[in-house]
């Protein structure tokens, strides 16, 4: 029987993309008109969020320069998508020439590694900074098909992984939560104006439990929450139900119900804490919890940009500086709410954390921020 045997490089290539995949959680990026290169990306990564494996043969020093120019171009490009600030780049060239002189090329947040055998990755002092166990950890005893085969199963599992958690946090589900928060909104509408005579005049509103600063320094405490179910006219509700409708069955999907019932909570007594410190007038809405999904949904979009990056850049960051600038611009909207609410969303996720994604020491500095910034709120407002 003919012996299986692999390409030097092919299996060069083979090693490092079962490192990359397997033990640094890199995924692949499907790049058009990219031949000869596998691109992978990890913008959760705290050393490089893209790891290039070039595989075509470089002459000389003017088709590496234009490689690097290149990859820098398309780097702009994945950057705008994933709402990247900075995004560092590992390209190792596994089929230099020679008289390539890999050392001398200088682009920013670009590094370039050359080699001909794993163990060359030694050379390069950035590699073994950033990844000290990857010579270790691409060594194998198996050879030819056994390498094959033990290669292949293993990212072949760490798909099916990564597809079943990417299914578990984007399926459809039933949006149990969101459908209360809507009947309660709705039946404390009909209860107002029913006692009220069909009237939703101040007093009634502060019957009810509006937000009103006055009131909650005197020790009315609950209307940090309560204010933010009762609604001042039918457009009022149907408007602020109507975007309930729209965002909420996403973050209960995304967090979880009682992750998206705790944001919705926090955010919504953030707004009323926001409101009672920059306004003196009465305030009531579900406005301040709404804004509050927004920045919940900016959070988790940001730790799965490569799937959300074009939505929260092209829908919901235009969707988000409308409606702050509508709110500046006519009267009787409280955007001191709708900017406590979204701050709040945002703090209380990052406690929460995004599942499969958050680390330990993330949820912990989102506590010792929240706690903080929310202390310093109450401070101001009994100051």
């Amino acid at each position: 029987m003919e012996e299986f045997v692999i390409d030097k490089n092919d299996e060069i290539v083979m090693k490092l993309l079962h490192y990359f995949i397997t033990e640094k959680n890199y995924n692949p990026i499907v790049l058009h008109g990219a031949k000869n290169e596998i691109w992978l990306e990890n913008m959760n990564n705290e050393s490089y969020e893209i790891v290039r494996i070039v595989t075509n043969y470089i002459h000389n020093n003017e088709q590496l320069n234009f490689d690097l120019f290149k990859t820098k171009q398309i780097t702009k490009q994945i950057k705008r998508k994933t709402l990247s600030f900075n995004m560092d780049v590992l390209s190792i060239f596994v089929n230099l020439n020679d008289n390539v002189d890999i050392n001398s090329m200088n682009y920013h947040h670009i590094d370039c590694a050359g080699i001909k055998n794993i163990n060359d990755l030694n050379k390069y002092d950035f590699v073994i900074k950033n990844y000290p166990e990857i010579t270790k950890d691409t060594s194998f005893k198996e050879k030819g098909m056994n390498l094959f085969m033990k290669i292949t199963g293993d990212i072949s599992k760490k798909n099916e992984e990564e597809n079943y958690k990417a299914n578990d946090i984007f399926r459809k589900k039933r949006p149990i939560i969101t459908y209360i928060l809507i009947a309660l909104n709705i039946l404390v509408f009909l209860a107002m104006y029913l006692i009220g005579n069909g009237s939703y005049d101040i007093d009634t509103l502060l019957a009810f439990g509006a937000n009103y600063a006055e009131y909650v320094k005197a020790g009315e405490y609950y209307r940090l929450l309560t204010s933010s179910f009762l609604h001042i006219g039918l457009l009022h509700l149907i408007f602020n139900m109507y975007a309930l409708k729209i965002i909420g069955p996403q973050i209960e999907s995304f967090y979880g119900k009682t992750k998206y019932l705790i944001i919705y909570l926090f955010s919504a007594i953030m707004g009323s804490l926001f409101s009672c410190l920059f306004t003196r007038s009465i305030s009531a809405g579900a406005s301040g919890a709404i804004f509050g999904l927004f920045g919940a949904l900016i959070y988790f979009g940001y730790h799965y940009r490569v799937y959300l990056g074009n939505v929260i850049r092209s829908q919901i960051i235009p969707l988000l500086l409308i409606n702050f600038s509508l709110g500046f611009l006519l009267s009787g909207i409280d955007v001191s709410a709708h900017i406590g609410g979204f701050i709040g969303g945002l703090l209380i996720s990052s406690v929460l954390g995004i599942k499969y994604k958050s680390t330990k020491s993330e949820k912990i500095n989102g506590i010792i921020i929240t706690t903080i910034f929310t202390i310093f709120i109450i401070f101001l407002l009994f100051k």
